[in-house]
């Protein structure tokens, strides 16, 4: 049932005072029927949506012979008017909804529509809809970003309306990592508008130095050429966002959004330390860890111009040595990285030597990576999974990786 409790509409139309007093004289010379009907269109022209939803399911009460009260369930009315009843709740339900989207009152609709369990009316409505610079765009955003509708146009609002801060708020306090396709998407458009926002800045400080780039110039170069940009604590772009975006960068694969994020690294290795913020290992070295990290995803398999081979193997040891350095001292999570690092470079067989050196014993639940027994099972490897069993006491595990070597 419609729970109008959802609603926000500080602007609900009423009717005229005297429609009461016509309603009482047509249900006298008319009967209930005749008052529904005439309630009905009042409402319609009043573009009362939420009461007319209601006057719509009494006059089908009306019509089925049980009580006219519209707000109760249907199971308290008798069997055989079940299924009319809820035929007729999403009949109207229907009618109801695609009004207020014809009126694009997005929001209401929705609550008609999610009732229903019918969200692609909604969704194609608001996939058509280019809000103009004075519709207020929270109702979008919620429907599309929080009711999961059309997330990436949720997105877009916020970061083309409200900016980058928003926008990574938006993506750090939700749980979008089971969603690639929307993650990296985000994160794609937050490494470009932040990229393109340090870029202009450089140029533009650099022409109110009285000097010029190249306009195929990047930051990379410009930095490197002008280190007085970054001079006496200087910065160009708030210095969380960058942080923010640059962790966010790791996730994603080779292409164009890497490249960028490594020219923001090449630009953060250049800050000041005290601007550089401070990381746990295993990117205890900032944007140089970073850096590492980007080239080596980017230089597998088929290395584009800022990864090369050379640098997936001064990755791979840079953070190869983190996880012995850390597991020396008792923690794993560099080692975790190291693995799914290795992963990302496609080395299965030395992500699963590199898992039994570090995470042997470990519980494969708490595990950033996959654990020993995931990677001894994609390389068929039994007597691996029998010996990270046996590391964590757990004798069942260890008598199911050598019944399944047997085989």
């Amino acid at each position: 049932m419609y729970d109008d409790s959802e609603e926000e509409n500080p602007d609900k139309p009423t009717l005229d005072p005297a429609a009461f007093d016509r309603l009482r004289t047509t249900l006298a010379a008319g009967g209930p029927t005749v008052a529904a009907d005439q309630l009905i269109e009042e409402l319609r022209k009043a573009e009362d949506f939420q009461n007319l939803f209601y006057a719509l399911l009494l006059k089908k009460r009306v019509e089925l012979g049980v009580s006219p009260f519209p707000t109760g369930s249907s199971t308290e009315l008798p069997p055989e008017t079940h299924e009319p009843y809820e035929q007729t709740i999403r009949e109207v339900g229907r009618e109801i909804g695609t009004s207020l989207l014809e009126r694009r009152k997005f929001q209401q609709a929705w609550v008609f529509f999610r009732m229903l369990g019918e969200p692609e009316p909604v969704r194609a409505a608001l996939e058509a809809f280019d809000p103009g610079p004075d519709d207020d765009v929270y109702p979008i955003i919620e429907i599309a970003w929080q009711g999961g509708l059309l997330p990436k146009k949720g997105f877009d609002l916020v970061l083309d309306r409200h900016g980058v801060c928003s926008a990574i708020t938006m993506v750090s306090s939700s749980d979008i990592n089971s969603n690639a396709d929307l993650r990296d998407y985000c994160v794609g458009r937050l490494i470009h508008a932040l990229h393109s926002q340090l870029l202009e800045r450089l140029r533009a400080d650099l022409v109110g130095r009285g000097g010029t780039a190249p306009d195929n110039a990047t930051v990379s170069q410009i930095v490197e050429a002008h280190p007085e940009l970054l001079a006496d604590d200087a910065y160009h772009i708030d210095t969380s966002h960058l942080s923010s975006v640059v962790q966010m960068s790791t996730q994603l694969p080779a292409g164009k959004e890497n490249e960028l994020a490594q020219e923001l690294c090449q630009y953060g290795r250049r800050l000041s330390i005290g601007l550089q913020g401070r990381n746990d290992a295993p990117f205890d070295d900032g944007y140089d860890d970073y850096l590492a990290f980007l080239k080596v995803v980017a230089g597998t398999p088929a290395p584009p111009r800022l990864g090369k081979p050379a640098d997936v193997e001064a990755g791979l040891a840079r953070f190869r040595a983190k996880a012995e350095r850390e597991h020396a001292e008792g923690s794993t999570y560099a080692a975790q990285v190291y693995v799914n690092l290795l992963l990302r470079a496609n080395r299965p067989s030395e992500a699963l030597a590199a898992a039994k050196s570090f995470l042997l014993a470990e519980d494969e639940r708490n595990l950033t990576c996959p654990g020993v027994s995931e990677l001894a099972k994609r390389a068929g490897d039994y007597e691996a999974m029998a010996e990270a069993a046996k590391a964590r006491n757990d004798p069942v595990g260890f008598l199911a990786g050598l019944i399944a070597g047997r085989k």
